[in-house]
């Protein structure tokens, strides 16, 4: 039989409450009435002693009195500066005698009671009176919680939530297999010490943000069955001293009484930034929370079976001596997933989605490249949205097509007014990156070409890789800078005049075109080295030199302006010499791209089907870096 809650202490203790506040308030107001309360100064005269000095002329008449009618109470000052309150009968008429006696007074109809001046007059007491109150209940019924600033705000799991397991994790695979192992010691602990093996004491995963981090150290404590402490690392950091080391103290305290369990610590590089970082660099509250978790990890013992998972995107900036072996002992890559990754996590994603029988998970994760699991989970939901919002029962491969464009480029313009003119000049910038693209033999295949707005875009064209890459050769970046150039190019062949639209274009392009001088060792002039410019943010952000300075000379960094500008105009005239090649070609796409304002990869296969390409053919050459020459004359100037 449940047992009913026990009311009666509570009853009690809110009566014994109520009744403290009550006599509170009486004290207050005899304490207001009482006539000492009064100024020190102040006389309290009978009806015969005022009238005496009316007579005597002992009333500074400079200061009306106050008459107050409803009270028959009579203030004022005396001559010699004491002030006085006197009180009459209520038949006899004061305002007549004053009148008589010739003294200026006035008189207070007095609109507000007694009860209501008294009141106005003790609210400060009342407010005073009020806090005291309230912080004795705090303190006598709250648990002392005045007192609790050094406690963890950890939060721990319930047992009775649907656990995450690791068949709910996908597109990491290496990561699970990593804490596999941490799951089978914290499931199984005798059977790794019966062969004196040691588990690592704490877990670091690193990686983008939304590539499931935190989902995999759910998963751990779920498949284990051991309890899960999670907290935030802004969470230890008060505006008091000593909190957040005490805070730490208290987490690892709840742990060890739980043992065999888990604690997470989502983005701990809040409180393990490097120590001495900024301009303070002083024993701060945050480095007093650093070393407090140093010496937690570092003290666990050898029956300790409590284990660490910290998540982090920037583990560049984490004091070394947390990431020293006896610590953190492990460190797991969590990236983004590749194409196989993709496919899967977009299965779990679609499980309980009513989806049409035309999708090709495999399909979308071919056109969703560098998506983490977070960006595929938002784009099921985007198209589930879409769906509803056409009243469909089922999502479509329309809907996730139209759901990757609003993740990748935003959400369509359609009341984005764009006159004819400018219309034309869009399709033309669009069809000269789609026309470089296709010829070229190191880009992308052509997915989609639009001039429909998107976000900030006024169009764009989307490329559909055949496989991932992690590595990019030097050709393959020449060409991403020839097609990223195209746009620009067919502005200036086809309008004699070019427009601001290429401007995030001509940024990209630069960016990576000095990236290959001075990251990538790709210039034959500079040689395989490495530049580092003063624009590097990694020691500002770590606070050892705020004024970082280029390592190389002014000589050497002319040296880099020139092949940065050697590259950009060999590809930018390898773009005019490819568009002028396929200027029919060029003309057609574009009509046909302001006729319908959108084509996918087989109308573009169509249009272009008689335009040479080298992914075919390898017939146009790729320009020599750093600079094309041609004739002894530099083409960059040469018109076409």
């Amino acid at each position: 039989m449940k047992k009913e809650p026990n009311n009666k202490g509570f009853k009690n203790r809110s009566f014994k409450n109520i009744a403290l506040l009550i006599l509170l308030m009486v004290v207050m107001f005899m304490i207001f009435r009482n006539p000492l309360f009064l100024s020190e100064e102040t006389r309290e005269l009978s009806m015969n002693e005022f009238i005496t000095e009316v007579e005597e002329g002992n009333i500074n008449t400079d200061t009306p009195l106050v008459v107050k009618g409803e009270d028959k109470v009579v203030e004022g000052e005396l001559a010699d500066g004491t002030l006085f309150t006197v009180s009459f009968l209520e038949n006899y008429d004061v305002s007549q005698f004053l009148l008589q006696e010739d003294i200026p007074f006035r008189v207070d109809n007095q609109g507000q009671s007694i009860w209501i001046q008294i009141l106005v007059g003790a609210l400060p007491f009342l407010l005073i009176f009020g806090l005291i109150f309230f912080m004795m209940n705090q303190m006598q019924g709250g648990g002392s919680k005045v007192l609790q600033f050094g406690k963890s705000k950890a939060r721990l799991a319930s047992k009775g939530k649907q656990r995450v397991t690791f068949k709910d994790v996908a597109g990491a695979d290496e990561a699970v297999e990593e804490l596999k192992e941490v799951e089978a010691f914290l499931a199984n602990p005798s059977k790794f010490k019966s062969i004196g093996a040691k588990i690592p004491k704490g877990v670091i995963l690193f990686g983008p943000p939304g590539t499931g981090k935190t989902l995999l150290a759910r998963a751990v404590a779920g498949e284990a069955g051991v309890p899960f402490f999670s907290i935030s690392g802004s969470e230890f950091v008060e505006m008091f001293v000593g909190v957040g080391a005490s805070r730490v103290r208290d987490l690892f305290a709840q742990a060890k009484a739980s043992q065999p369990s888990i604690i997470f610590m989502d983005e701990i590089d809040a409180v393990g930034r490097h120590r001495g970082a900024g301009l303070g660099g002083g024993h701060d509250e945050r480095e007093q929370t650093l070393n407090q978790l140093l010496v937690e990890m570092d003290g666990f013992d050898k029956e300790s079976t409590v284990i660490l998972i910290a998540a982090t995107n920037r583990p560049d900036i984490l004091d070394p001596a947390l990431l020293r072996p006896g610590r953190f002992d492990r460190q797991i890559v969590v990236d983004r997933p590749d194409l196989k990754g993709r496919a899967d996590i977009l299965e779990i994603h679609s499980r309980g989605k009513p989806l049409e029988e035309d999708i090709n998970l495999e399909t979308i994760a071919r056109q969703t490249p560098g998506f983490t699991g977070a960006d595929l989970a938002n784009l099921f939901n985007e198209a589930s949205l879409l769906s509803a919002r056409k009243n469909k029962k089922k999502i479509s491969m329309l809907e996730i097509e139209e759901a990757v464009e609003r993740v990748v480029a935003g959400p369509e313009r359609k009341n984005r007014v764009i006159s004819e003119k400018e219309k034309n000049i869009i399709a033309y910038h669009e069809s000269g990156h789609a026309m470089v693209s296709y010829v070229l033999k190191n880009t992308d295949p052509i997915h989609k070409i639009s001039i429909i707005s998107r976000g900030r875009a006024l169009g764009y064209v989307m490329a559909l890789p055949e496989e991932d890459r992690f590595l990019k050769s030097k050709r393959e970046l020449l060409d991403t800078i020839t097609q990223l150039l195209g746009g620009r190019v067919s502005e200036e062949i086809n309008f004699d005049d070019v427009t601001s639209g290429a401007q995030n274009d001509l940024e990209r392009a630069t960016r990576l075109a000095r990236k290959m001088v001075t990251e990538l060792g790709m210039s034959e002039k500079l040689g395989p080295i490495t530049f580092k410019g003063g624009e590097s943010q990694e020691e500002v952000f770590l606070g050892r030199d705020i004024t970082s300075r280029p390592n190389y000379s002014d000589k050497v960094a002319s040296l880099i302006d020139e092949e940065v500008h050697g590259i950009i105009s060999g590809c930018y005239q390898m773009a005019r010499k490819v568009i002028a090649e396929n200027s029919e070609a060029l003309s057609r796409l574009c009509n046909k791209l302001m006729e319908k304002e959108t084509l996918n990869r087989q109308e573009v296969l169509e249009i272009l089907a008689d335009v040479r390409s080298e992914k075919k053919l390898k017939q146009v050459s790729q320009p020599r870096e750093p600079q094309l020459k041609e004739e002894g004359k530099d083409t960059s100037k040469t018109k076409t």
